[in-house]
């Protein structure tokens, strides 16, 4: 299994650069197009009451400012982009509507990259890390200090449909991995499953893999980022949202907690 193209959604800001060296770790090791998606604050949704094809002065200067922001912003971008010292890159810009362009850009995507701020709700791309797990249900990896490509990594797994899918997307990262760790955490849900299935699976597919089973109760993702850090993974794969995103968002959940540690990188789908 290999990747064709890893996708970094942009904002113009400060983000980008180390999105951008993210995805270049990314795309590296498969030969993979390196695809810069510079994705603007879309005029449509941000001005509802442009209607009727009525503007007055407040809304003309208010648009003709949006469009100055945009411009400066995708001119940051692809300098960023044109920077990042890879041959395969490629920069495009969205247009109106966004969403709808950063979708299609997504659907020919193998993997799409965040930082920490996109993925915790912050930023120009909240938005779009929302849209890119949830909506499109696209495999993203959110970029952390210490991202590395061929080092440790744990898959987190308990039977579920979006930790399953989650372990099976990334075998092309699992399979330049020096060392694969499977974690289990049985008394932290009600789901039954066998940990030794997901190492069949694998071995299956010529990957050797080691199990950890925890022992502990309660949240899940505690214990998760505890093993990962003890076992020295540089990232941890997922799923997201295995509950209802409205009750994930009221109340938290095993997604919430690993957005918001500090390490390891992350490799989630849902």
């Amino acid at each position: 299994m290999s990747w064709a193209r890893i996708m970094a959604p942009l904002s113009g800001g400060a983000s980008d650069r180390p999105a951008v060296a993210a995805a270049v770790l990314l795309a590296e090791p498969f030969g993979a197009e390196l695809a810069g998606v510079y994705t603007p604050a879309d005029v449509a949704d941000v001005m509802p009451w442009m209607g009727e094809g009525f503007l007055g002065g407040a809304q003309t200067a208010a648009l003709a400012s949006l469009k100055e922001a945009a411009s400066a912003g995708e001119a940051k971008a692809r300098d960023v982009v044109e920077a990042c010292g890879y041959a395969k890159h490629r920069f495009i810009a969205l247009q109106s509507p966004v969403w709808a362009g950063l979708s299609a850009e997504s659907r020919l995507s193998d993997v799409v990259v965040f930082t920490n701020d996109a993925a915790r709700g912050r930023g120009p791309l909240a938005e779009a890390f929302q849209q890119m797990v949830a909506d499109e249900q696209r495999p993203v990896v959110i970029a952390r200090a210490g991202l590395k490509i061929g080092g440790v990594v744990a898959v987190a797994w308990d039977g579920g449909k979006e930790a399953s899918r989650a372990a099976r997307l990334a075998m092309p990262l699992l399979d330049k991995a020096s060392k694969v760790v499977i974690l289990g955490a049985p008394k932290a849900t009600s789901r039954g499953f066998d940990p030794v299935r997901l190492q069949a699976y694998y071995a299956a597919r010529g990957l050797k893999s080691e199990l950890e089973i925890l022992s502990g109760s309660g949240d899940a993702a505690p214990l998760l980022i505890a093993a990962a850090k003890a076992a020295q993974a540089d990232l941890l794969v997922a799923g997201a949202f295995g509950h209802p995103r409205l009750q994930e968002f009221i109340f938290g959940g095993t997604t919430s907690t690993l957005l918001n540690a500090e390490q390891p990188s992350l490799f989630l789908s849902h």
